[in-house]
């Protein structure tokens, strides 16, 4: 797990870092993802454009998530967390300035893309940096902790989203998003020290490369990053379709929308309470198999109301609560046995673990929008994602390296 040390030579002590400052960078990434979705209509319709159109400034967002983690993790690795993390918060600062003055469709949407682009950096980093600080037996319960704050920004980003948009015009989300990319760009240069490997020569871009290619070959890695990927973002796929489920299947006003969308983040919230609780008490691989197989088992229940012509108010919002409860609890233990396959590449597993994540979301998401029937369309992706998500945790449990 790390480099031996000389006869007689203490381990340094970890360095501390404040959780709610991770978590406050972690979550100003997928906040600036949901808070937006709620505009949506008003800024299509102040920039002239179609909903197709305003629809980029989300599914962008999210393939910059996916794809910046992929360089976030190795330059982590190699020029530490900490100088990183603050380039990318300053990234995320800028662009969230850029996309409150954009003065059309086209400027917004690469805003955007660069407000992701910068955002995930905190995605890759304050997991990376929970591992750099935490004894292994202690990094779940931490990853829970954090999940448990982060999970309140997204929760909280419809209600959000939607008042600002209605009270001070949707320009002002993006204000408030920079105002959040200044706070973390001014804590972490205040309170976040360097908790990578200091004082060990940097690997080169070949062994970066190797590396990767480890992860990528390693049948316990892919398992637990595609199955966490199936497993948590494939929510995108109701999330995207929401707005059309309740308006136009159950003929719900669209204020109703933000509160429905707070219930479901809520279930990933208490998903992960539950898994800081018991992660002393329960083993690991348990959490990971039980808490998906709830998932899996409010997915069907959703699809078998859909399939019967018994949708409902309460019987969607009350399977996806579930679904989100089990993702809440299967999310910590998959990214904390992803990122500790190989302890000397932590960045790079986060980087790698956190692409598959939101390309999973992604595809999701984009596959909701096939047919003319969301509600059909969303219930068929969670359950096809959970059953993937099971047999993926299977694979890399029974691959998991005994020793570690």
């Amino acid at each position: 797990m790390s480099a031996t040390l000389p006869a007689g030579t203490e381990a340094p002590p970890r360095p501390q870092v404040p959780l709610w400052l991770l978590a406050m960078i972690t979550f100003s990434g997928t906040l600036a993802m949901h808070i937006f979705v709620p505009a949506l209509p008003l800024a299509g319709a102040d920039l002239g454009v179609s909903a197709a159109t305003m629809q980029m400034t989300v599914s962008l967002y999210i393939l910059g998530l996916a794809v910046g983690q992929l360089a976030y993790g190795p330059l982590s690795d190699r020029f530490g967390r900490r100088p990183v993390l603050m380039g990318g918060l300053l990234l995320y600062t800028v662009s969230g300035l850029a996309a409150a003055l954009a003065p059309d469709a086209q400027a917004l949407i690469a805003a955007r893309l660069f407000q992701a682009l910068g955002g995930c950096a905190g995605l890759v980093l304050g997991r990376a940096i929970v591992r750099d600080t935490s004894a292994p037996q202690d990094a779940t319960r931490r990853l829970a902790v954090m999940n448990l704050m982060v999970t309140m920004g997204p929760g909280l980003a419809p209600l959000a989203g939607g008042i600002l948009a209605g009270t001070a015009g949707w320009r002002s989300i993006f204000y408030v998003l920079c105002g959040l990319g200044v706070a973390g760009f001014l804590c972490a240069w205040r309170l976040l020290p360097e908790t990578g490997s200091v004082g060990r020569a940097p690997p080169g871009s070949a062994t970066l490369l190797q590396n990767y290619l480890r992860l990528i070959r390693s049948p316990a890695f892919l398992g637990y990053s595609i199955g966490g990927g199936c497993a948590t973002t494939s929510m995108y796929a109701f999330i995207a379709s929401a707005p059309f489920i309740f308006i136009n299947e159950l003929h719900r006003p669209p204020h109703e929308v933000g509160l429905y969308l707070a219930v479901l983040i809520s279930g990933a919230w208490l998903g992960s309470m539950m898994t800081s609780r018991l992660v002393t008490r329960v083993a690991i691989g348990k959490l990971l198999i039980h808490g998906n197989l709830l998932s899996v088992a409010a997915s069907f229940v959703l699809l078998g109301g859909v399939l019967t012509g018994n949708l409902s108010v309460l019987l969607a919002v009350g399977c996806m609560f579930v679904f989100t409860f089990g993702a809440g609890i299967a999310s910590p233990a998959a990214l904390t046995l992803a990122i500790g396959v190989n302890p000397r590449v932590v960045g790079s597993a986060s980087g790698l673990y956190g692409f598959t994540q939101m390309t999973a979301g992604g595809i999701c998401a984009a596959l909701a929008g096939i047919g003319s029937e969301p509600a059909l369309a969303a219930a068929v992706i969670l359950a096809a994602a959970g059953i993937v998500a099971q047999l993926s945790f299977w694979i890399a449990l029974r691959a998991r390296p005994t020793k570690n």
